[in-house]
């Protein structure tokens, strides 16, 4: 296993958001075991308040979302100077080409449709957060 570490010492932190709780599952399991801090949310408000709290080093973003959509999400904390140089990676069940181009237009970095290859997912997150493969 290899850990993944910020310029402090600490690892990478990534915010999985997604209502679909066996994603939540898998995703975290696997990025832990992948060497990454994660932690999760359920819903867009939630992800807010996570994304404010802990500030990770890239979110995984559902698009359909209680309370508030991933676009919405993804809008909100891309144009707060704060928080703006955050990637996003939108894993959603939304296919279409607007989709898609909705997610570039809010912030996206990439975009991968459920059902997702895993390990193409962690080569992005390596590839976007410029660790060592």
């Amino acid at each position: 296993m290899t850990v993944k570490f910020n310029i402090m010492g600490e690892k990478k932190k990534i915010l999985v958001v997604d209502d679909e709780k066996d994603i939540l599952t898998l995703l975290s399991s696997r990025l832990e075991m992948s060497g990454f801090e994660v932690s999760t949310a359920r819903d867009g408000f939630e992800a807010i308040e996570k994304i404010k709290t802990i500030k990770p080093d890239l979110v995984i973003l559902d698009i359909m979302l209680p309370k508030m959509d991933g676009f919405q999400v993804a809008r909100l904390f891309k144009f707060d100077l704060d928080y703006k140089d955050i990637p996003i990676i939108f894993l959603t069940a939304k296919a279409s080409e607007e989709d898609k181009n909705m997610a570039k237009e809010v912030g996206g970095d990439y975009y991968f449709v459920k059902p997702f290859n895993f390990q193409e997912m962690l080569q992005k997150i390596k590839d976007i957060l410029k660790l060592p493969q």
